[in-house]
Protein backbone atom coordinates (compact mmCIF):
# COMPACT_ATOMS: atom_id res chain seq x y z
CA UNK A 1 0.00 0.00 0.00
CA UNK A 2 2.78 2.39 0.92
CA UNK A 3 4.59 1.57 -2.29
CA UNK A 4 1.56 2.59 -4.36
CA UNK A 5 1.23 5.81 -2.40
CA UNK A 6 4.89 6.56 -3.08
CA UNK A 7 4.41 6.13 -6.81
CA UNK A 8 1.32 8.32 -6.73
CA UNK A 9 3.10 11.12 -4.89
CA UNK A 10 5.96 11.07 -7.34
CA UNK A 11 3.58 11.42 -10.27
CA UNK A 12 1.73 14.24 -8.56
CA UNK A 13 4.97 16.09 -7.85
CA UNK A 14 5.84 15.85 -11.52
CA UNK A 15 2.38 17.08 -12.47
CA UNK A 16 2.68 20.08 -10.16
CA UNK A 17 5.99 20.96 -11.78
CA UNK A 18 4.40 20.71 -15.21
CA UNK A 19 6.52 17.82 -16.45
CA UNK A 20 3.97 14.99 -16.73
CA UNK A 21 4.11 13.56 -20.21
CA UNK A 22 6.81 16.02 -21.29
CA UNK A 23 7.82 13.64 -24.03
CA UNK A 24 4.24 13.76 -25.28
CA UNK A 25 4.31 17.50 -25.94
CA UNK A 26 4.96 16.73 -29.59
CA UNK A 27 2.30 14.05 -29.86
CA UNK A 28 0.62 11.25 -28.01
CA UNK A 29 3.88 9.82 -26.73
CA UNK A 30 3.63 6.29 -25.42
CA UNK A 31 -0.09 6.13 -25.99
CA UNK A 32 -0.80 5.79 -22.27
CA UNK A 33 -2.68 8.18 -20.04
CA UNK A 34 -1.73 9.16 -16.49
CA UNK A 35 -3.27 6.02 -15.02
CA UNK A 36 -1.35 3.74 -17.34
CA UNK A 37 -4.47 2.96 -19.42
CA UNK A 38 -3.94 2.40 -23.11
CA UNK A 39 -5.07 5.35 -25.24
CA UNK A 40 -4.01 3.77 -28.51
CA UNK A 41 -7.61 2.91 -29.35
CA UNK A 42 -8.86 6.40 -28.55
CA UNK A 43 -6.93 8.36 -31.19
CA UNK A 44 -9.38 8.47 -34.08
CA UNK A 45 -9.17 11.92 -35.65
CA UNK A 46 -6.17 12.95 -33.53
CA UNK A 47 -3.12 14.74 -34.91
CA UNK A 48 0.07 12.70 -34.70
CA UNK A 49 2.43 15.62 -34.20
CA UNK A 50 0.32 18.21 -32.39
CA UNK A 51 2.63 20.84 -30.88
CA UNK A 52 2.60 24.21 -29.11
CA UNK A 53 1.45 26.95 -31.46
CA UNK A 54 0.28 24.54 -34.15
CA UNK A 55 -3.16 24.84 -35.70
CA UNK A 56 -5.20 21.82 -34.59
CA UNK A 57 -7.04 20.11 -37.42
CA UNK A 58 -8.77 16.79 -36.83
CA UNK A 59 -7.68 14.00 -39.16
CA UNK A 60 -11.36 13.41 -39.94
CA UNK A 61 -14.57 15.39 -39.27
CA UNK A 62 -15.69 14.99 -35.66
CA UNK A 63 -18.34 16.43 -33.39
CA UNK A 64 -18.44 16.93 -29.63
CA UNK A 65 -21.27 17.98 -27.35
CA UNK A 66 -20.76 21.05 -25.17
CA UNK A 67 -22.86 22.64 -22.43
CA UNK A 68 -23.51 26.22 -23.46
CA UNK A 69 -24.26 28.93 -20.90
CA UNK A 70 -26.75 31.08 -22.84
CA UNK A 71 -26.20 34.70 -21.86
CA UNK A 72 -29.30 36.90 -22.36
CA UNK A 73 -27.00 39.77 -23.38
CA UNK A 74 -26.10 37.78 -26.52
CA UNK A 75 -28.53 34.84 -26.97
CA UNK A 76 -27.07 31.86 -28.79
CA UNK A 77 -27.66 31.61 -32.54
CA UNK A 78 -26.99 28.55 -34.66
CA UNK A 79 -25.88 30.82 -37.53
CA UNK A 80 -23.02 32.52 -35.69
CA UNK A 81 -19.86 32.71 -37.81
CA UNK A 82 -18.06 31.44 -34.69
CA UNK A 83 -19.50 27.93 -35.16
CA UNK A 84 -18.87 27.84 -38.89
CA UNK A 85 -15.29 29.10 -38.76
CA UNK A 86 -14.45 26.82 -35.82
CA UNK A 87 -15.46 23.79 -37.89
CA UNK A 88 -13.56 25.11 -40.91
CA UNK A 89 -10.35 25.56 -38.92
CA UNK A 90 -10.44 22.48 -36.71
CA UNK A 91 -12.66 19.93 -38.40
CA UNK A 92 -14.70 19.86 -35.20
CA UNK A 93 -18.41 20.60 -35.03
CA UNK A 94 -19.61 21.56 -31.58
CA UNK A 95 -23.12 20.47 -30.65
CA UNK A 96 -24.25 22.91 -27.97
CA UNK A 97 -26.72 21.98 -25.25
CA UNK A 98 -28.03 25.44 -24.46
CA UNK A 99 -28.96 26.31 -20.87
CA UNK A 100 -30.09 29.77 -19.68
CA UNK A 101 -27.52 31.61 -17.61
CA UNK A 102 -29.97 31.98 -14.72
CA UNK A 103 -30.43 28.20 -14.52
CA UNK A 104 -26.96 27.07 -15.56
CA UNK A 105 -25.56 25.62 -12.34
CA UNK A 106 -28.78 23.80 -11.43
CA UNK A 107 -29.23 22.34 -14.91
CA UNK A 108 -25.56 21.35 -15.06
CA UNK A 109 -25.91 19.40 -11.80
CA UNK A 110 -29.05 17.66 -13.02
CA UNK A 111 -27.46 16.62 -16.31
CA UNK A 112 -24.33 15.29 -14.61
CA UNK A 113 -26.34 13.49 -11.96
CA UNK A 114 -28.52 11.82 -14.58
CA UNK A 115 -25.51 10.78 -16.67
CA UNK A 116 -26.69 12.98 -19.56
CA UNK A 117 -24.02 15.67 -19.47
CA UNK A 118 -22.27 16.68 -22.70
CA UNK A 119 -18.62 15.68 -23.07
CA UNK A 120 -17.45 19.27 -22.52
CA UNK A 121 -18.77 21.21 -19.52
CA UNK A 122 -17.30 24.74 -19.53
CA UNK A 123 -18.11 27.84 -17.49
CA UNK A 124 -17.46 25.97 -14.23
CA UNK A 125 -16.01 27.88 -11.31
CA UNK A 126 -13.88 26.13 -8.70
CA UNK A 127 -14.90 24.57 -6.31
CA UNK A 128 -18.14 23.66 -8.12
CA UNK A 129 -16.43 20.62 -9.63
CA UNK A 130 -15.83 19.10 -6.17
CA UNK A 131 -19.46 18.01 -5.89
CA UNK A 132 -19.01 15.65 -8.86
CA UNK A 133 -15.67 14.07 -7.93
CA UNK A 134 -16.79 11.25 -5.62
CA UNK A 135 -19.34 9.92 -8.11
CA UNK A 136 -16.73 9.56 -10.83
CA UNK A 137 -18.90 11.57 -13.21
CA UNK A 138 -16.06 13.87 -14.29
CA UNK A 139 -12.51 13.08 -15.29
CA UNK A 140 -9.41 13.82 -13.21
CA UNK A 141 -8.19 16.05 -16.02
CA UNK A 142 -4.74 16.47 -14.51
CA UNK A 143 -4.08 12.90 -15.68
CA UNK A 144 -4.55 13.92 -19.32
CA UNK A 145 -2.79 17.27 -19.65
CA UNK A 146 0.09 15.44 -21.36
CA UNK A 147 -2.22 15.58 -24.39
CA UNK A 148 -2.41 19.40 -24.09
CA UNK A 149 0.89 21.06 -25.04
CA UNK A 150 -0.47 24.63 -25.00
CA UNK A 151 -1.94 24.20 -21.54
CA UNK A 152 1.33 22.81 -20.19
CA UNK A 153 3.36 25.51 -21.92
CA UNK A 154 1.40 28.32 -20.28
CA UNK A 155 1.50 26.67 -16.86
CA UNK A 156 5.30 26.51 -17.10
CA UNK A 157 5.89 29.95 -18.60
CA UNK A 158 3.60 31.73 -16.15
CA UNK A 159 4.59 29.59 -13.17
CA UNK A 160 1.03 28.58 -12.41
CA UNK A 161 1.86 25.36 -10.58
CA UNK A 162 0.98 26.80 -7.12
CA UNK A 163 -2.43 27.90 -8.40
CA UNK A 164 -3.10 24.47 -9.87
CA UNK A 165 -2.01 22.86 -6.61
CA UNK A 166 -4.68 24.90 -4.86
CA UNK A 167 -7.45 23.10 -6.77
CA UNK A 168 -6.11 19.55 -6.34
CA UNK A 169 -8.31 17.10 -4.47
CA UNK A 170 -7.29 14.62 -1.76
CA UNK A 171 -6.08 12.14 -4.41
CA UNK A 172 -3.62 14.76 -5.67
CA UNK A 173 -5.51 15.30 -8.92
CA UNK A 174 -7.53 18.22 -10.22
CA UNK A 175 -10.83 17.82 -12.02
CA UNK A 176 -11.18 21.21 -13.70
CA UNK A 177 -9.19 22.69 -16.59
CA UNK A 178 -9.22 26.32 -15.46
CA UNK A 179 -8.78 29.38 -17.60
CA UNK A 180 -5.15 30.52 -17.31
CA UNK A 181 -4.13 34.15 -16.95
CA UNK A 182 -0.63 35.55 -17.22
CA UNK A 183 -1.47 38.33 -14.75
CA UNK A 184 -4.16 39.15 -12.20
CA UNK A 185 -6.93 41.34 -13.59
CA UNK A 186 -8.99 43.52 -11.26
CA UNK A 187 -12.55 44.35 -12.14
CA UNK A 188 -14.43 46.59 -9.72
CA UNK A 189 -13.98 49.80 -7.75
CA UNK A 190 -15.70 53.06 -6.83
CA UNK A 191 -16.77 55.55 -9.46
CA UNK A 192 -17.35 59.19 -8.52
CA UNK A 193 -18.81 62.30 -10.11
CA UNK A 194 -15.56 64.15 -10.72
CA UNK A 195 -17.35 67.34 -11.79
CA UNK A 196 -18.88 67.46 -8.30
CA UNK A 197 -15.47 66.89 -6.72
CA UNK A 198 -13.99 69.71 -8.79
CA UNK A 199 -16.78 72.06 -7.80
CA UNK A 200 -16.17 71.31 -4.12
CA UNK A 201 -12.38 71.61 -4.43
CA UNK A 202 -11.84 67.88 -3.78
CA UNK A 203 -9.45 65.41 -5.37
CA UNK A 204 -10.16 61.77 -6.14
CA UNK A 205 -9.54 59.69 -2.99
CA UNK A 206 -6.72 57.14 -2.88
CA UNK A 207 -7.46 55.67 0.58
CA UNK A 208 -10.66 54.71 2.38
CA UNK A 209 -10.04 57.45 4.94
CA UNK A 210 -10.03 59.90 2.04
CA UNK A 211 -13.23 58.31 0.70
CA UNK A 212 -14.86 59.08 4.04
CA UNK A 213 -13.65 62.70 3.87
CA UNK A 214 -14.96 63.12 0.32
CA UNK A 215 -18.36 61.66 1.22
CA UNK A 216 -18.59 63.99 4.23
CA UNK A 217 -17.92 66.99 2.01
CA UNK A 218 -20.54 65.94 -0.52
CA UNK A 219 -23.04 65.34 2.30
CA UNK A 220 -22.41 68.84 3.62
CA UNK A 221 -23.20 70.25 0.19
CA UNK A 222 -26.26 68.02 -0.34
CA UNK A 223 -27.60 67.28 3.16
CA UNK A 224 -30.85 65.79 1.84
CA UNK A 225 -29.10 63.08 -0.22
CA UNK A 226 -26.96 60.02 0.30
CA UNK A 227 -23.61 60.67 -1.42
CA UNK A 228 -23.04 56.95 -2.01
CA UNK A 229 -25.67 54.44 -3.11
CA UNK A 230 -24.72 51.03 -4.36
CA UNK A 231 -25.83 48.03 -6.40
CA UNK A 232 -25.10 44.32 -7.01
CA UNK A 233 -27.07 43.20 -3.97
CA UNK A 234 -29.86 41.16 -5.52
CA UNK A 235 -29.39 37.61 -6.85
CA UNK A 236 -26.28 37.22 -4.69
CA UNK A 237 -25.94 35.77 -1.18
CA UNK A 238 -23.71 38.62 -0.02
CA UNK A 239 -25.27 42.12 0.03
CA UNK A 240 -23.41 44.75 -2.02
CA UNK A 241 -21.21 41.93 -3.27
CA UNK A 242 -18.94 44.03 -5.50
CA UNK A 243 -18.41 46.75 -2.88
CA UNK A 244 -17.42 44.34 -0.12
CA UNK A 245 -15.17 42.43 -2.54
CA UNK A 246 -12.93 45.38 -3.31
CA UNK A 247 -13.30 47.01 0.13
CA UNK A 248 -12.10 43.74 1.67
CA UNK A 249 -8.83 44.10 -0.24
CA UNK A 250 -8.00 47.14 1.91
CA UNK A 251 -8.39 45.06 5.06
CA UNK A 252 -6.70 41.92 3.79
CA UNK A 253 -9.86 39.79 3.80
CA UNK A 254 -12.11 38.18 1.24
CA UNK A 255 -15.64 39.50 1.39
CA UNK A 256 -18.63 40.02 -0.86
CA UNK A 257 -18.45 37.99 -4.04
CA UNK A 258 -15.00 36.68 -3.11
CA UNK A 259 -15.98 35.62 0.42
CA UNK A 260 -14.90 32.18 1.59
CA UNK A 261 -15.27 30.88 5.12
CA UNK A 262 -11.67 29.69 5.12
CA UNK A 263 -8.70 32.03 4.63
CA UNK A 264 -4.96 31.41 4.62
CA UNK A 265 -2.98 33.35 7.23
CA UNK A 266 0.52 33.71 5.79
CA UNK A 267 1.83 34.88 9.16
CA UNK A 268 0.81 31.83 11.16
CA UNK A 269 0.97 29.52 8.12
CA UNK A 270 -2.47 28.21 9.05
CA UNK A 271 -6.04 28.55 7.85
CA UNK A 272 -8.44 30.76 9.79
CA UNK A 273 -12.14 31.59 9.68
CA UNK A 274 -12.62 34.68 7.51
CA UNK A 275 -15.76 36.03 9.15
CA UNK A 276 -14.10 36.14 12.57
CA UNK A 277 -10.85 37.85 11.55
CA UNK A 278 -10.07 41.26 13.00
CA UNK A 279 -9.68 42.66 9.49
CA UNK A 280 -13.23 41.54 8.74
CA UNK A 281 -14.43 43.31 11.89
CA UNK A 282 -12.61 46.51 10.91
CA UNK A 283 -14.14 46.40 7.44
CA UNK A 284 -17.66 46.01 8.83
CA UNK A 285 -17.10 48.83 11.29
CA UNK A 286 -16.03 51.15 8.46
CA UNK A 287 -19.21 50.47 6.50
CA UNK A 288 -21.31 50.81 9.66
CA UNK A 289 -19.84 54.28 10.10
CA UNK A 290 -20.74 55.29 6.54
CA UNK A 291 -24.33 54.15 7.03
CA UNK A 292 -24.68 55.67 10.52
CA UNK A 293 -23.54 59.08 9.28
CA UNK A 294 -25.84 58.85 6.25
CA UNK A 295 -22.96 58.88 3.82
CA UNK A 296 -24.08 55.56 2.33
CA UNK A 297 -27.64 54.70 1.39
CA UNK A 298 -28.88 51.80 3.59
CA UNK A 299 -30.91 50.57 0.60
CA UNK A 300 -27.56 49.76 -1.05
CA UNK A 301 -27.75 46.30 0.51
CA UNK A 302 -31.22 45.38 -0.74
CA UNK A 303 -32.13 47.46 -3.82
CA UNK A 304 -32.03 46.38 -7.44
CA UNK A 305 -29.32 47.52 -9.81
CA UNK A 306 -31.83 49.62 -11.75
CA UNK A 307 -32.88 51.47 -8.61
CA UNK A 308 -29.26 52.23 -7.71
CA UNK A 309 -28.42 53.47 -11.20
CA UNK A 310 -31.60 55.56 -11.35
CA UNK A 311 -30.54 57.37 -8.17
CA UNK A 312 -27.16 58.13 -9.73
CA UNK A 313 -28.65 59.42 -12.97
CA UNK A 314 -31.21 61.56 -11.13
CA UNK A 315 -28.47 63.03 -8.92
CA UNK A 316 -29.84 61.56 -5.73
CA UNK A 317 -26.35 60.10 -5.31
CA UNK A 318 -22.89 60.79 -6.70
CA UNK A 319 -20.84 57.65 -5.96
CA UNK A 320 -21.50 54.05 -7.01
CA UNK A 321 -19.58 50.80 -7.59
CA UNK A 322 -18.48 50.22 -11.16
CA UNK A 323 -16.65 48.02 -13.56
CA UNK A 324 -15.15 49.54 -16.73
CA UNK A 325 -18.00 48.37 -18.96
CA UNK A 326 -20.78 49.72 -16.74
CA UNK A 327 -18.88 52.97 -16.26
CA UNK A 328 -18.82 53.67 -19.98
CA UNK A 329 -21.99 52.05 -21.23
CA UNK A 330 -24.44 52.91 -18.47
CA UNK A 331 -23.18 55.64 -16.13
CA UNK A 332 -21.25 57.98 -18.39
CA UNK A 333 -23.35 57.50 -21.50
CA UNK A 334 -26.61 58.34 -19.68
CA UNK A 335 -25.23 61.01 -17.36
CA UNK A 336 -23.79 63.00 -20.24
CA UNK A 337 -27.24 63.07 -21.83
CA UNK A 338 -29.19 63.85 -18.68
CA UNK A 339 -26.93 66.12 -16.65
CA UNK A 340 -25.11 68.98 -18.34
CA UNK A 341 -21.39 68.95 -17.61
CA UNK A 342 -21.52 65.68 -15.68
CA UNK A 343 -18.33 63.63 -15.55
CA UNK A 344 -17.79 60.30 -13.80
CA UNK A 345 -14.57 58.32 -13.33
CA UNK A 346 -13.64 54.96 -11.84
CA UNK A 347 -10.73 55.19 -9.41
CA UNK A 348 -8.14 52.54 -8.46
CA UNK A 349 -9.31 50.57 -5.43
CA UNK A 350 -8.62 52.80 -2.39
CA UNK A 351 -5.98 51.57 0.02
CA UNK A 352 -6.45 50.67 3.67
CA UNK A 353 -4.70 48.98 6.60
CA UNK A 354 -3.52 46.03 4.48
CA UNK A 355 -1.57 48.31 2.15
CA UNK A 356 -1.31 47.82 -1.63
CA UNK A 357 -2.88 44.39 -1.83
CA UNK A 358 -4.76 43.01 -4.83
CA UNK A 359 -7.36 40.39 -3.91
CA UNK A 360 -10.10 41.06 -6.39
CA UNK A 361 -8.59 38.90 -9.10
CA UNK A 362 -6.86 35.59 -9.62
CA UNK A 363 -4.84 33.92 -12.35
CA UNK A 364 -7.18 30.93 -12.58
CA UNK A 365 -10.62 31.54 -14.01
CA UNK A 366 -13.68 29.41 -14.66
CA UNK A 367 -12.88 26.40 -16.75
CA UNK A 368 -13.89 23.12 -18.36
CA UNK A 369 -14.93 19.85 -16.76
CA UNK A 370 -14.77 16.73 -18.93
CA UNK A 371 -17.47 14.08 -18.60
CA UNK A 372 -16.08 10.65 -17.73
CA UNK A 373 -18.09 9.29 -20.64
CA UNK A 374 -15.72 11.09 -22.99
CA UNK A 375 -12.94 8.67 -22.07
CA UNK A 376 -15.01 5.83 -23.54
CA UNK A 377 -14.94 7.48 -26.96
CA UNK A 378 -12.39 6.44 -29.58
CA UNK A 379 -11.93 10.18 -30.33
CA UNK A 380 -10.85 11.12 -26.80
CA UNK A 381 -7.31 12.19 -27.73
CA UNK A 382 -8.57 14.39 -30.56
CA UNK A 383 -11.07 15.98 -28.19
CA UNK A 384 -8.35 16.85 -25.67
CA UNK A 385 -6.21 18.32 -28.46
CA UNK A 386 -9.17 20.39 -29.60
CA UNK A 387 -9.84 21.65 -26.06
CA UNK A 388 -6.16 22.56 -25.81
CA UNK A 389 -6.24 24.56 -29.04
CA UNK A 390 -9.51 26.44 -28.50
CA UNK A 391 -9.12 27.34 -24.81
CA UNK A 392 -5.32 27.45 -24.38
CA UNK A 393 -3.47 28.20 -27.62
CA UNK A 394 -2.67 31.81 -28.50
CA UNK A 395 -4.45 31.50 -31.82
CA UNK A 396 -7.52 29.75 -30.38
CA UNK A 397 -7.88 32.39 -27.67
CA UNK A 398 -7.48 35.20 -30.20
CA UNK A 399 -10.09 33.60 -32.47
CA UNK A 400 -12.61 33.11 -29.64
CA UNK A 401 -12.18 36.70 -28.51
CA UNK A 402 -11.79 38.80 -31.66
CA UNK A 403 -13.09 36.56 -34.43
CA UNK A 404 -11.91 36.72 -38.03
CA UNK A 405 -9.23 39.13 -39.13
CA UNK A 406 -10.60 41.24 -41.94
CA UNK A 407 -14.21 40.37 -41.12
CA UNK A 408 -14.61 41.42 -37.49
CA UNK A 409 -11.30 43.11 -36.67
CA UNK A 410 -8.04 44.50 -37.98
CA UNK A 411 -4.65 44.02 -36.35
CA UNK A 412 -1.78 46.44 -36.61
CA UNK A 413 1.28 45.61 -34.54
CA UNK A 414 -0.72 43.64 -32.00
CA UNK A 415 -3.32 46.40 -31.61
CA UNK A 416 -6.81 45.14 -32.35
CA UNK A 417 -9.57 47.29 -33.74
CA UNK A 418 -13.12 46.27 -34.55
CA UNK A 419 -14.15 46.70 -38.14
CA UNK A 420 -16.37 49.68 -38.83
CA UNK A 421 -20.00 48.96 -38.12
CA UNK A 422 -19.31 46.44 -35.35
CA UNK A 423 -19.80 47.21 -31.66
CA UNK A 424 -18.61 45.40 -28.55
CA UNK A 425 -20.47 45.95 -25.27
CA UNK A 426 -21.72 49.34 -26.38
CA UNK A 427 -18.43 50.62 -27.78
CA UNK A 428 -20.30 52.07 -30.76
CA UNK A 429 -23.96 52.75 -30.01
CA UNK A 430 -24.71 53.42 -33.69
CA UNK A 431 -23.08 50.30 -35.12
CA UNK A 432 -25.54 47.97 -36.92
CA UNK A 433 -23.67 44.81 -35.84
CA UNK A 434 -22.47 43.46 -32.50
CA UNK A 435 -19.45 41.17 -32.09
CA UNK A 436 -21.20 39.01 -29.49
CA UNK A 437 -24.82 39.09 -30.61
CA UNK A 438 -24.32 38.78 -34.36
CA UNK A 439 -21.03 36.91 -34.70
CA UNK A 440 -20.75 34.79 -31.52
CA UNK A 441 -17.26 35.96 -30.59
CA UNK A 442 -16.23 37.33 -27.17
CA UNK A 443 -18.55 34.67 -25.74
CA UNK A 444 -17.81 34.02 -22.06
CA UNK A 445 -18.13 30.27 -22.64
CA UNK A 446 -15.05 30.25 -24.87
CA UNK A 447 -13.22 33.58 -24.52
CA UNK A 448 -11.32 34.03 -21.30
CA UNK A 449 -7.78 33.80 -19.99
CA UNK A 450 -4.63 34.34 -21.96
CA UNK A 451 -1.59 36.55 -22.15
CA UNK A 452 -1.76 40.06 -20.74
CA UNK A 453 -1.33 41.39 -24.28
CA UNK A 454 -4.49 39.57 -25.38
CA UNK A 455 -6.50 40.28 -22.23
CA UNK A 456 -5.64 43.98 -22.34
CA UNK A 457 -6.26 44.25 -26.09
CA UNK A 458 -9.95 44.98 -25.46
CA UNK A 459 -9.42 47.54 -22.69
CA UNK A 460 -11.04 50.92 -23.13
CA UNK A 461 -8.85 53.94 -22.22
CA UNK A 462 -10.61 54.00 -18.83
CA UNK A 463 -9.91 50.35 -18.14
CA UNK A 464 -6.30 50.59 -19.30
CA UNK A 465 -5.69 53.47 -16.89
CA UNK A 466 -7.36 51.50 -14.07
CA UNK A 467 -5.54 48.24 -14.76
CA UNK A 468 -2.16 49.96 -15.11
CA UNK A 469 -2.62 51.46 -11.65
CA UNK A 470 -3.76 48.16 -10.13
CA UNK A 471 -0.90 46.24 -11.75
CA UNK A 472 1.54 48.06 -9.47
CA UNK A 473 0.08 46.30 -6.44
CA UNK A 474 0.84 42.92 -4.98
CA UNK A 475 -1.37 39.87 -4.67
CA UNK A 476 -1.92 38.12 -1.37
CA UNK A 477 -0.08 34.79 -0.99
CA UNK A 478 -1.86 31.90 -2.67
CA UNK A 479 -3.49 29.51 -0.22
CA UNK A 480 -1.69 26.14 -0.27
CA UNK A 481 -3.48 22.95 -1.23
CA UNK A 482 -5.69 21.49 1.49
CA UNK A 483 -7.99 18.99 -0.27
CA UNK A 484 -10.57 17.28 1.89
CA UNK A 485 -11.32 13.59 1.67
CA UNK A 486 -14.88 12.67 0.61
CA UNK A 487 -16.13 12.08 4.15
CA UNK A 488 -14.50 15.31 5.32
CA UNK A 489 -16.00 17.18 2.39
CA UNK A 490 -19.49 16.00 3.32
CA UNK A 491 -18.97 17.13 6.91
CA UNK A 492 -17.48 20.46 5.85
CA UNK A 493 -20.47 21.12 3.61
CA UNK A 494 -22.85 20.59 6.53
CA UNK A 495 -20.93 23.14 8.60
CA UNK A 496 -20.05 25.55 5.83
CA UNK A 497 -23.48 26.74 4.75
CA UNK A 498 -24.89 27.65 8.21
CA UNK A 499 -21.65 29.46 9.02
CA UNK A 500 -21.68 31.39 5.75
CA UNK A 501 -25.33 32.35 6.27
CA UNK A 502 -24.59 33.55 9.80
CA UNK A 503 -21.71 35.73 8.57
CA UNK A 504 -23.84 37.21 5.79
CA UNK A 505 -26.85 37.92 8.02
CA UNK A 506 -24.80 39.49 10.78
CA UNK A 507 -22.70 41.54 8.39
CA UNK A 508 -25.94 43.20 7.32
CA UNK A 509 -27.11 43.63 10.91
CA UNK A 510 -23.84 45.25 11.96
CA UNK A 511 -23.58 47.67 9.04
CA UNK A 512 -27.23 48.75 9.34
CA UNK A 513 -26.88 49.32 13.08
CA UNK A 514 -29.36 46.60 13.96
CA UNK A 515 -26.65 44.95 16.01
CA UNK A 516 -24.01 47.02 17.88
CA UNK A 517 -20.33 46.35 17.30
CA UNK A 518 -20.01 45.79 21.06
CA UNK A 519 -21.57 42.36 20.35
CA UNK A 520 -18.74 41.26 18.08
CA UNK A 521 -17.36 38.82 20.65
CA UNK A 522 -20.83 37.35 21.11
CA UNK A 523 -21.09 36.96 17.34
CA UNK A 524 -17.78 35.05 17.28
CA UNK A 525 -19.05 32.75 20.04
CA UNK A 526 -22.13 32.07 17.92
CA UNK A 527 -19.84 31.05 15.07
CA UNK A 528 -17.99 28.71 17.42
CA UNK A 529 -21.32 27.15 18.39
CA UNK A 530 -21.92 26.51 14.69
CA UNK A 531 -18.65 24.50 14.44
CA UNK A 532 -16.36 27.28 13.23
CA UNK A 533 -13.29 25.88 14.99
CA UNK A 534 -13.99 22.34 13.84
CA UNK A 535 -14.25 23.51 10.22
CA UNK A 536 -10.94 25.37 10.48
CA UNK A 537 -9.28 22.34 12.10
CA UNK A 538 -10.55 20.14 9.29
CA UNK A 539 -8.84 22.33 6.68
CA UNK A 540 -5.61 22.67 8.65
CA UNK A 541 -5.39 18.90 9.12
CA UNK A 542 -6.01 18.41 5.40
CA UNK A 543 -3.19 20.82 4.63
CA UNK A 544 -0.79 19.04 6.97
CA UNK A 545 -1.76 15.67 5.52
CA UNK A 546 -1.19 16.91 1.98
CA UNK A 547 2.29 18.19 2.92
CA UNK A 548 3.17 15.00 4.77
CA UNK A 549 2.29 12.81 1.81
CA UNK A 550 4.71 14.79 -0.33
CA UNK A 551 2.21 16.13 -2.81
Amino acid sequence: MKKNQGNLSRRQILAAAGFVGLAALTGCGSGEDGDGKDLSKKQNGAMKDYRVGQQFKAAEPLSFSVLHNDNPAYPMKSGWPFWQELTKRTGITLKPVSVPLSDYEKKRSLLIGAGDAPFLIPKTYHPSEVAFVSSGAILPVSEYVHLMPNFQDKVRKWRLEPELDSIRQSDGKYYLLPGLHEKVKSGYSLSLRTDVLDRLGLTAPSTWDEVYTVLKAIKAEYPDRYPFTDRWSTNTPFPAGAFFSYLGQAYGVRAGWTYDNISWDDGTKKFAFTGALDGFRQMIDYVRRLVAEKLMDPESFTQTDDDAVTKLLSEKSFVISANPQELVQKYRYNLERQVKGARIEMIPVPLGPAGPVVMGGARLENGVMISSKALESDTFVAMMQFVDWLWYSDEGQRFAKWGLKGLTYTDAGGRYRLKDGISLMGSDADAPKDLQKDYGFFNGVFAYGGSWALVSSSFSPDEKKFQDAMAERRQLPIAPAHPLQSVEQEQATLWDTPLRDHVTQNTLKFVLGKRPMSEWDAYVQELKAKNMDRLVDLHNKAHERFKKEGR
